[in-house]
């Protein structure tokens, strides 16, 4: 059986308390390129442990630039692309030697994100599929959106193993992190032809939370799970408030006291179906499934 030689591809910023583990687990690659963000630590000395195929880049705010960059330096048939806070678990090393194909250009991958120190398996975190193997000339990022996936020109296929993913480790991380993402988020909702209401600035982050504690059952991560939920939904109010700055702090000439009332209720209505939801699913009886239905039918009115 033929080899297939792959190109590890890390973008790096002030990666020094993480690179370490990252450059370890691309060790199987037949060659690793770094690009480095202009990082001000001691990032450049730990790259220079695993490889002489370093990069140093300006730190652009579209980090996918420099991603692509390092795309166009490797040189191996495959191109395995990580952050600088994920990392190739030993089981996905031996699944990608073993089911890289010919007929396929590419592969997702799961993801496991660790998040304030605990695997979130819901929340909508889990599996969390990225496109992160792909046959050299056939991907690339597109360079609109901070969180795009990888394009692959093909047929792309799963891998089963996962990719591990440290995600925010401290609240302030997660701060930092959120400035930039919204900014990028408000950005492509408006180009994408965003109709701007006042009502979203309720709407946006209850539809978050609820999408994310309940549809995808972040209650099954305990309180991380919650915390987690409401974290996104201040997330998706930020994107809102950028959104009404880009219009330059519109004024809004309503009954707001009407109106947020009408609009806040619309969102218990919700909160009270999900809740609804989730209680049906643990009550076996079929006589006190129907009372319960009853009763849900009742609240709605």
């Amino acid at each position: 059986m033929k080899k297939i030689s792959i190109s590890a591809v890390v973008s790096v910023f002030n990666g020094e308390k993480i690179l370490n583990n990252c450059l370890r687990s691309m060790s199987f690659a037949d060659e690793i390129i770094v690009i480095n963000n202009s990082s001000t630590d001691n990032t450049l000395e730990i790259a220079k442990k695993y490889t002489d195929l370093i990069f140093t880049r300006p730190n652009n705010p579209m980090l996918n630039v420099n991603k692509n960059f390092g795309f166009s330096k490797a040189k191996g048939e495959w191109i395995l692309y990580l952050d600088a806070d994920e990392c190739v678990s030993p089981e996905l090393q031996e699944e990608i030697k073993e089911e890289i194909g010919n007929s396929v250009n590419g592969y997702f991958i799961p993801r496991k994100n660790i998040i304030f120190g605990k695997w979130i398996e819901h929340t909508g975190w889990y599996p969390d599929y990225q496109l992160r193997l792909f046959r050299r000339g056939f991907g690339k990022f597109e360079e609109q959106h901070v969180h795009e996936m990888i394009n692959v020109v093909g047929k792309v296929e799963n891998l089963r193993k996962d990719l591990i993913h440290y995600s925010y480790v401290s609240v302030s991380q997660f701060l930092q992190k959120l400035d930039m993402y919204t900014q990028n988020e408000a950005k492509n909702l408006i180009e994408g032809g965003y109709r701007f209401k006042w009502q979203d600035a309720i709407a946006f982050p209850v539809k978050e939370f609820l999408s994310r504690f309940f549809a995808r059952e972040g209650y099954k991560d305990g309180f991380h799970g919650l915390m987690l939920s409401i974290f996104m939904a201040f997330y998706h109010f930020v994107i809102f408030a950028k959104i009404w700055e880009k219009r330059g702090f519109e004024k809004i000439e309503k009954n707001l006291i009407e109106e947020t009332s009408m609009e806040v209720k619309k969102s218990y209505k919700n909160f009270i179906f999900w809740v609804g939801s989730e209680r049906l699913k643990v009550i076996k009886n079929p006589l006190e499934r129907t009372v319960y239905k009853i009763i849900r039918k009742i609240q709605e009115l």
